[in-house]
């Protein structure tokens, strides 16, 4: 295994994006009534190509995006089925497990590293 760095920065990323996503969704569902709350994503998200930068003093662009999209669509669905109780097929939860495998994939260093 290589360094844990872009790990954690995808982790970073993908925690900004469940938070931000929580609000968008209570603003959506009207448990938060106040649109102002809109204007916290709006602003959140505009520190992260900041926040990509950085990363990329350790990874590569593709993996680095890799990673956060696949850790962001981990964690969202995880938030989307134990606090917003959604709910999503059998199959569609393979495609959740497929992207554990790939983070871990994309994690090693080298082939023969896994």
């Amino acid at each position: 295994m290589g360094t844990f760095t872009p790990l954690l920065y995808g982790l970073f990323m993908a925690s900004i994006d469940v938070i931000m996503l929580g609000i968008i969704k209570m603003v959506s569902t009207g448990a938060i009534k106040n649109m102002y709350w809109m204007a916290i994503p709006t602003l959140v998200y505009a520190s992260q190509p900041w926040i990509f930068l950085q990363s990329l003093r350790f990874e590569t662009m593709i993996i680095m995006n890799l990673l956060w999209d696949l850790i962001s669509d981990i964690l969202v669905t995880g938030s989307g089925l134990l606090y917003f109780k959604e709910k999503i097929s059998s199959t569609k939860m393979i495609g959740v497990g497929l992207s554990i495998l790939g983070i871990y994939f994309m994690s090693c260093e080298k082939a023969d590293a896994c």
